[in-house]
């Protein structure tokens, strides 16, 4: 697919990050020890705040659950990293992803028919930005965030607001605690929604809004997912987390396809 948005001016290595904190609900999730094997058996992780720690990939197969409470759903290249050193390296010498590549469209069609478009995108080389305090400190640990690029989303009746951010990481390793601190204690280490730029037309949401946040996990990149109302509605939750989590997996698989070297 083409990358639609060369009107919006983005240099290269860092774009426009127009955030507001949000507090989100803790939730308890599986061992990093637990995550790491996970990814290594090609796995897509996704952290529900509400159920636990669910995986995802298609196309669908059996669901297992393990001892930690994870359940692992193996993707259809789940060979491809077990047991293989050299072809994770090989997946580790592909350059990390690109907005374009990870957000390719400014309209998206999901699964079941619904359709989003992108009204926002930026993306910088300086992940601290945008993110708590708290998960700054984190992204910097290891050899640290290569790219963090962000894209708001809104349905076709512009009523709700799901922002879908990726911090793409050098090592595995570094990808999985965060994925696995930020699952643990999303309100500690969590990631700002974009805030809808003026040409976009959609309204603010208001500050204390309810929302719904959600997180997953490739070879090396954690994908966040934040969805609020636009009005600042605290109802309708299931609405919301459904299309909050649509977007994620969207987002989620097409990072996962650059990745594994499917695309």
């Amino acid at each position: 697919m083409t990358f639609g948005d060369q009107g919006l001016g983005l240099p290269p290595e860092q774009g426009r990050i127009r955030r507001r904190r949000r507090a989100r609900r803790s939730a308890a999730v599986g061992s990093c020890a637990a995550l790491v094997a996970a990814v290594a058996a090609g796995t897509v992780l996704i952290a529900d705040e509400d159920d636990g720690d669910r995986t995802t990939s298609a196309p669908p197969v059996t669901v297992t659950t393990t001892a930690s409470g994870l359940v692992a759903v193996p993707s259809g290249d789940a060979g491809l990293l077990s047991g293989d050193p050299s072809a994770l390296r090989s997946l580790l010498a592909r350059p990390i992803v690109r907005p374009e590549q990870a957000f390719p469209s400014t309209s998206v069609r999901l699964r079941d028919g619904s359709r989003y478009a992108r009204v926002d995108l930026s993306t910088t080389v300086d992940c601290a930005r945008g993110v708590s305090p708290a998960l700054a400190r984190l992204v910097e640990q290891g050899e640290g965030c290569s790219r963090s690029t962000a894209a708001l989303f809104t349905d076709t009746e512009r009523r709700s607001q799901v922002t879908v951010t990726v911090l793409s990481f050098e090592r595995v390793e570094d990808a999985s605690r965060v994925f696995t601190m930020a699952s643990t204690d999303p309100v500690t280490y969590q990631v700002d929604p974009l805030d809808p730029p003026p040409e976009a037309g959609l309204p603010t949401v208001p500050p204390g809004s309810a929302g719904v946040s959600r997180r997953a996990m490739t070879v090396r990149s954690v994908v966040f997912a934040n969805g609020r109302w636009g009005e600042g509605a605290k109802t309708g939750e299931a609405e919301l987390t459904s299309r909050t989590e649509g977007l994620l997996r969207r987002v989620d698989d097409t990072v996962a396809a650059y990745e594994e070297g499917r695309n």
